[in-house]
């Protein structure tokens, strides 16, 4: 999605929020964000979804994660950048870049797939690589997951699994109903 996109299809609700939605979306909200994020603002036109959302979603973000910080952003920002969701790549890249210990060359090798990815660990390459076979085939071949199994348990291979779809499937949403960018995100340019 491009700053020349057309409006939102379903428009982000806007404050004030009665109490306790104003409630719900400040514990899904990520700390530090200077408003309300538009995708919890559109998914709160759905209450119970963006509750079954946050469960689903949150775990990925939770401490119970069995990946760390920067696999799991590798993950993300690879499948959103696949699936052209400019909108989620550029909260999560505005908001875990640092954290994740990403440098700008490493950020756009996992966005494009045409970029050197010289600057990537090999296991920065390795999850890339899932990722992409993931949004190609929607499976992984014999040989990558061999590659993968070594580097990877089976919770955190399951979870890798679930994390590439749970953002694809949010991509699919962000893209769809054109929600816009927020001021604080990265662009693509």
């Amino acid at each position: 999605m491009t700053c020349d996109d057309p409006l939102p299809r379903i428009a982000p609700l806007e404050p004030p929020f009665e109490p306790g939605l104003q409630a719900q979306l400040e514990r899904i909200n990520p700390p530090g964000a200077p408003s309300v994020l538009a995708l919890f603002r559109l998914l709160a036109r759905h209450p119970e979804l963006m509750d079954r959302m946050r469960v689903w979603g949150g775990y990925f973000l939770s401490p119970k994660s069995t990946l760390s910080l920067r696999d799991r952003e590798v993950v993300i920002d690879r499948a959103c950048a696949r699936c052209g969701a400019e909108y989620e790549w550029g909260v999560h890249v505005a908001a875990f870049t640092a954290a994740a210990g990403f440098s700008e060359p490493q950020n756009r090798a996992i966005a494009d797939p045409s970029a050197d990815d010289a600057s990537l660990t090999p296991r920065d390459r390795l999850l890339v690589q899932m990722v992409d076979e993931l949004h190609e085939t929607s499976t992984v071949g014999d040989a990558l997951w061999a590659q993968l199994a070594a580097a990877f348990d089976e919770r955190q291979l399951l979870e890798l699994l679930m994390l590439a779809g749970w953002y694809r499937a949010i991509s699919y949403a962000c893209n769809a109903v054109r929600i816009p960018p927020e001021a604080w995100a990265r662009r693509w340019r």
